[in-house]
Order: structure tokens, then sequence, then C-alpha cells
């Protein structure tokens, strides 16, 4: 989708724009090709979404085929007004297989190969980087574009020794793994070509095009950290370390090393019969590497200074409405949980969203937000109902623009029946 505005205050205008897996009609929707995460990168270039097959993937911009000299990122674009004379389109880049099904013998327990979330990581060499998560591992990817030769024909001359030929046939297939021609690109070599060689034929090519091939590889894999399903991994703004949180805990890992994290939020009571608020999201300070905030159940919002201390669950600071001064219920409590947060760009404002509401929050307000809009308070008289049929429990998220001036969150289509 695409929205054309003047300035901040004249409406949005909201065009469709692109739409990827088109299916037919009567084509069966594949539960494993449902979509379960999905992240833009931070210029707006590249877009990786995940789903629940594990598979991850990746599409960017036409404008990232373009000579350095002409590329332009869609937030550059953006500020340039450039968008209303070009329009932004996306197209496919690559995909890879993030996770497989795995069995955990010691709990007796399948954990499925879903991507809950799918981050990007700075890109400081050029190679695109991005985590995905499923329910309890989480692994690092490394994108790299390479170019590629396609062979257009070949031609064959019948003056060449058997023997040179076995010789020659050898060191090319000794020399695929490595590079083929001293200017670092590969050669694709295609089955045409295979079927043409004969013993007795020596073999001329001819260049076609040159193309790119994104290359894509595991770089690292964090594991066995989680004994709850991850709900939340994000970025530091230093760039080397992350953080990823299941129900009741939240651990700091560095990027560089996938054997040891530090677990720096703990909510697990010595008795899981004392239990009365689970971890629901958390993220990183946009510019302060030193803080972060997580959400509970109960509708609070904790933001950690981890330059306190090394346990942060006690040295919070707590964001919560204190509005209710209405009887509360089974219900109320059920719906106040919330579901999602996320910081604006400029690091003072926060988002969150409940099952009924989207908040505004200033990190200098603890007490109420600056902003509340109603999503669903025209489901309120039907609290009973969603409880009966578990839509009470569904999950929305929410984002906040590259501006910092619009937010979008989710919402049912054409009502709830």
């Amino acid at each position: 989708m695409v929205s054309n505005r003047e300035d901040a205050s004249t409406p949005l205008e909201w065009k469709f724009s692109q739409v990827f897996g088109e299916r037919s009609p009567d084509e069966e929707v594949q539960d494993v090709d449902i979509i379960s995460a999905i992240e833009f990168d931070k210029t707006g270039d590249y877009l990786a979404v995940g789903d629940r097959g594990g598979r991850v993937i990746i599409f960017e911009t036409d404008t990232g085929k373009d000579t350095p000299s002409q590329q332009f990122s869609i937030s550059k674009m953006e500020q340039t007004d450039l968008t209303q004379t070009r329009h932004i389109q996306y197209q496919y880049k690559t995909e890879f297989q993030s996770h497989e099904p795995e069995f955990d013998y010691l709990k007796s327990l399948e954990i499925e190969e879903k991507i809950n979330r799918v981050r990007w990581c700075a890109t400081p060499n050029g190679s695109l980087f991005i985590l995905s998560t499923n329910d309890k591992t989480i692994k690092l990817w490394k994108i790299k574009d390479r170019k590629v030769k396609k062979i257009k024909e070949m031609d064959s001359s019948p003056y060449v020794s058997s023997e040179n030929t076995l010789l020659a046939e050898m060191s090319f297939m000794s020399g695929r793994n490595t590079q083929s021609v001293p200017n670092g690109y590969q050669l694709d070599w295609t089955e045409n070509m295979a079927k043409n060689m004969s013993p007795s034929q020596e073999v001329h090519t001819k260049i076609a095009n040159t193309g790119d091939s994104a290359h894509t590889r595991c770089q690292k894999v964090y594991g066995h950290a989680h004994d709850f399903n991850i709900n939340s991994i994000s970025n530091n703004s230093d760039g080397e370390t992350f953080i990823s949180a299941d129900d009741l805990r939240i651990n700091l890992w560095n990027l560089e090393i996938s054997d040891q994290c530090f677990n720096i939020v703990d909510m697990k009571p010595s008795n899981m019969d004392d239990l009365t608020e689970v971890i629901t999201s958390a993220q990183f300070h946009p510019i302060h590497c030193n803080l972060l905030a997580y959400s509970s159940s109960r509708g609070f919002i904790r933001v950690v200074d981890m330059r306190q201390s090394a346990l942060c669950d006690n040295s919070a600071r707590i964001l919560r409405h204190a509005e209710s001064h209405g009887s509360k219920s089974f219900l109320t409590e059920i719906v106040a949980s919330i579901a999602d947060i996320k910081f604006a760009k400029d690091g003072r404002h926060l988002l969150s969203r409940d099952y009924m509401n989207l908040k505004l929050w200033d990190m200098h307000m603890d007490s109420t937000p600056v902003a509340t809009f109603k999503i669903h308070e025209h489901l309120r008289p039907n609290l009973c109902e969603l409880y009966n049929d578990d839509s009470i429990f569904d999950k929305f998220e929410c984002c906040v623009s590259g501006c910092g001036l619009h937010f979008a969150t989710g919402s049912y289509r054409r009502g709830h029946n």
C-alpha cells in the first residue's frame, strides 16, 4: 500500500499497490504458506516475510538494481517527495529454509518450524543480515549478492585428443567450487551445456549476460536458552547485541557469541502457582543502548536501564494507565493484556496495543498515555461471546511510521461475527 500526502495535516490516501503470491479463487491455501512474520529494514528497500513452513522470503525494491549514483532508499525518496513521481515496486530476491520441525526428546515436545519473528540487523559491509526465530531457536542469516555470468552458447572443435579432453574435464570438475575467472565472477553452467559436451570436443563458451545471484548462509545459531516459547527478539542500537524474550524471561545476546547469553529479566516465581503475569513483548530503545521496555499480560509496560543492575526486573519504571475506576472483572483483565509495543523513532514515545485500544505513551509520563485510540470499543458488550469462542485472546500488533506521525494496527475484517 502507498500513501500520498502534502503535509502531516492532510489525511492519508491509501491505494492498492502490489500483491505477492496471488492465488486463483479455487486454489486451497496450504497452512505452511500462511505468513507468520513480516519486517521492513530501516531503509525500506528490503522486506522479509516468514511463514508457518519455516521459510523466509526476501523482497527488494527495483531501486536496488540501479547504479550507485541512481540509488535512493525509500526513506530518502519520501523526504524528497520522489515517491509521487515514481511508484515503488518490490520484486522477489531470494528465499531460504530457516527452520525445520524438531522434537525435544527430554520434554517429549514437538517444536514447530513456524517463524515467529524476523528482524533486520546492521549491514556494515554491504551484506544483509537478518535474525529469524521459531519457538525455541534463533538464527542469524547472511545474504550476499554474487555476480554470475550466464552462458549463451558453446562451440565445439573436433581437433583435440581424447587425453587432453579428459584432463580438461578433470580440471573442471575439481575446480567447480573455486572462482572460475580472475575477476571473481562465477560461471553458471547450464544443463544445455552438459548435453552438448562429448569426450572428443574442445569447449568454447560465449557470455550472454551478467546477473546477480543472492547467496544465503546461516552464520550463527542461538539455542537452548528458553524454556518457554519465544515471543520477541529486538536488535540493540549498538549493532552488537540483541534480546530475546519468552513468557517469563528476557535474555541478552551478543551477535558474535552463540553459546552464551545473560538473563536480565526473570519473572518466574519459585512456585508456579503464584504466577500472576507473563511477558508479552520486549523491545530495545532505538537510541540509548542501555534502555529497553517490555510489556505484560496485566497491562504494565516496564522500562529498565541495564546499567542499574544485572537483573533488571526489580529496578524497572512502570508505565500504567491509572484510569480504571470502574468495576473490574475477569474479562476486563484479559483485554487489558498488552499484545505489542513499539518505540517511535525519536525514542521518547512508545506505542502499545491491547485488545481494545491503541495507546501512545510519553516516556516522561508514567500514569497516563498522551493519546488513546479506541479500536474495539464496539465489542465491549460482547466480551462473554468473545471469551466463549476464544476470540478475546487474539493478538494484534502495532507499528509507527518512519516519520513518527502515523500509526497502524490490526482489527477484524468487516466487524466480528
